[in-house]
């Protein structure tokens, strides 16, 4: 049954851990729906996992409403959150029409913006007209070089102090979700205590009240880079080259397609039609 707001409400109230995972397309939304996973993110990490980018910058509007669609259609009955890419909330009215589209084109349940304090204005706007949206603060990708690259952030007293007054602003604003990335354990766990709303770590720790991880970075997919919070559950990467060469290697030596493999006509059909030649 498809998770909705006040399920996660719930689940953070009860003590019970809340599981996210990213998809981005039609196949991988299935199974991860099949495995009952809670939530479905539509990340901007696509960009790096599925098209090749060198980070989540470069990234389209009209490339996360296509992956969206692409996975509601496989995953009919999960709560999908989709990122909104960087620049697409620079201004008020960008986020509003722009997380319109993900919302009423995409199939969104959600939508989410990577910031702190200062998106607080816009994440207050968009709850005010009914669109569901998600914070992300801590280590933030689209915005990773003014933070000093891919690292983990919150260390000192100044910027911890810094994370947990715009973690309770994003609250206040409306949010009713929040993504804690890169950020010390101890830290995610002061925050998450002090919201109301439910937090996903990633990179953060256990005391976060759910987890989230990329799809391509458990199954082994994605090979480019491994981060520290990252656990692989299996190595398909490895098992699709594996199976890639057999693959290659059959059609070479000729031992693909076997008569299994293979269609037939009738008997004598080929003489009916060509004869004796």
């Amino acid at each position: 049954m498809k998770k909705s707001i006040p399920d996660f409400e719930r689940m953070k109230q009860a003590g019970e851990k809340i599981s996210m995972l990213t998809a981005y397309d039609y196949p991988s939304a299935k199974l991860v729906e099949a495995a009952e996973v809670d939530t479905i993110l539509v990340g901007d990490s696509l960009g790096m996992v599925v098209l090749g980018y060198d980070s989540t910058v470069p990234v389209t509007m009209e490339e996360m409403l296509h992956h969206t669609k692409a996975v509601r259609r496989g995953a009919p009955q999960t709560f999908v959150i989709t990122d909104m890419p960087f620049l697409s909330y620079a201004s008020l009215d960008l986020a509003v029409a722009n997380a319109g589209r993900l919302i009423k084109e995409g199939g969104a349940d959600a939508v989410k913006l990577e910031g702190g304090s200062s998106l607080a204005p816009i994440v207050q706007a968009l709850t005010r007209i009914g669109i569901p949206v998600v914070g992300h603060i801590g280590l933030t990708p689209q915005t990773a070089g003014q933070l000093g690259g891919f690292k983990v952030q919150g260390r000192d007293v100044e910027s911890a102090k810094q994370l947990t007054l715009d973690a309770r602003a994003i609250e206040q604003a409306g949010a009713f979700l929040l993504v804690l990335e890169a950020i010390p354990r101890q830290l995610a766990g002061h925050i998450t205590s002090g919201l109301t709303i439910p937090t996903i770590g990633i990179g953060a720790g256990l005391d976060c009240d759910g987890q989230v991880l990329v799809y391509h970075d458990i199954l082994g997919l994605f090979e480019r880079f491994k981060p520290k919070f990252v656990k692989q559950y299996a190595q398909l990467g490895r098992e699709a080259v594996e199976a890639i060469q057999s693959y290659n290697r059959e059609v070479k030596d000729g031992s693909f397609p076997t008569e299994e493999h293979t269609f037939g006509l009738a008997d004598g059909v080929i003489q009916k039609l060509y004869g004796d030649k």
